[in-house]
């Protein structure tokens, strides 16, 4: 399949999978705490990953580690945890929305730091796509007057660190294939991880009763599926198309995530549909051909 089809087939695919992530996410954290989820999210995929592909370790070049580690914090370990405290206390599609930062943050960030160039016409697809994730945000906090907003804040810190690492990824480990990349992200994120919850004590009180077995199965799905086969594809994505059309998948993937909310009694409005429209028709302008 030639890469201008192969691209929106992985758009989209992308955008089930991490739709979804957020309402597994939600279940993950009713037998987990949200240190918990990031940590064994971060560390479950770890070892998938590694498992599947150990060999590629083998084949990485010295002056690719320093951009792969730094690529494995920024899009991989920090947000984990950034996603799983905001998940906790707000609702799962409203965090998903504020996720649709991203491609604005790409945009202005590889503009500034890494020397991007774009479009008039990408830009007023970013501000489109914007405009749509302001208003499903102010109608999900009229529909929900008791979400903790503050951590909202912390999906838009998490949007930054996406919008690096897709920069990063694609300027300097653009020479290397996806698998290579993502096993390089984890390998570097297992010690920090395993050090994280020695300190934390979950080796010495993690308690395996229902519930937190029934989050582990939710969180082992997220991570594996959200996680470890999202991250092969999105590197693969990020390496057949441009910076602001990989980071559109999280325009996309608050219709998903909303779906799922409202099937588990969440609220949603028809106002927040329309806005849904105006996400799409931002992605399209980001993504028109000349």
């Amino acid at each position: 399949m030639e890469y201008n089809k192969l691209r929106w087939v992985y758009l989209f695919a992308l955008s089930l999978i991490w739709g979804s992530s957020f309402i597994l996410m939600k279940y993950a954290l009713v037998g987990l705490t949200a240190m918990q989820v990031g940590a064994l999210r971060i560390l479950i995929t770890s070892v998938f990953i590694i498992l599947l592909g150990f060999r590629k370790i083998l084949r990485i070049n010295r002056r690719h580690w320093y951009y792969l580690t730094l690529s494995g914090f920024l899009g991989s370990f920090f947000p984990a945890f950034l996603m799983a405290y905001t998940v906790e206390r707000m609702d799962s599609a409203v965090v998903s929305i504020l996720n649709s930062l991203t491609p604005l943050n790409t945009l202005i960030i590889g503009a500034l730091i890494f020397g991007f160039s774009f479009r008039k016409r990408q830009l007023i697809g970013v501000l489109i796509g914007l405009f749509g994730t302001l208003m499903l945000i102010l109608k999900g906090a009229e529909l929900n007057p008791n979400q903790d907003y503050f951590y909202s804040s912390f999906i838009i810190i998490a949007s930054i660190f996406y919008a690096l690492n897709i920069n990063i990824l694609k300027k300097y480990l653009h020479d290397i294939d996806a698998l290579t990349i993502t096993v390089g992200n984890f390998v570097v994120l297992i010690l920090p991880t395993l050090i994280l919850l020695w300190f934390t004590g979950f080796f010495s009180t993690f308690e395996f009763t229902e519930s937190s077995i029934t989050g582990l199965g939710y969180l082992i799905v997220l991570a594996i599926f959200g996680t470890g086969l999202a991250k092969l594809m999105f590197n693969r994505l990020i390496q057949i198309s441009s910076p602001i059309f990989s980071s559109s998948v999280t325009y996309i993937i608050p219709i998903v995530a909303i779906t799922w909310g409202v099937l588990d009694g969440e609220k949603i409005s028809f106002i927040q549909f329309i806005a849904a429209f105006i996400i799409l028709l931002g992605v399209y302008m980001v993504n028109k051909a000349k």
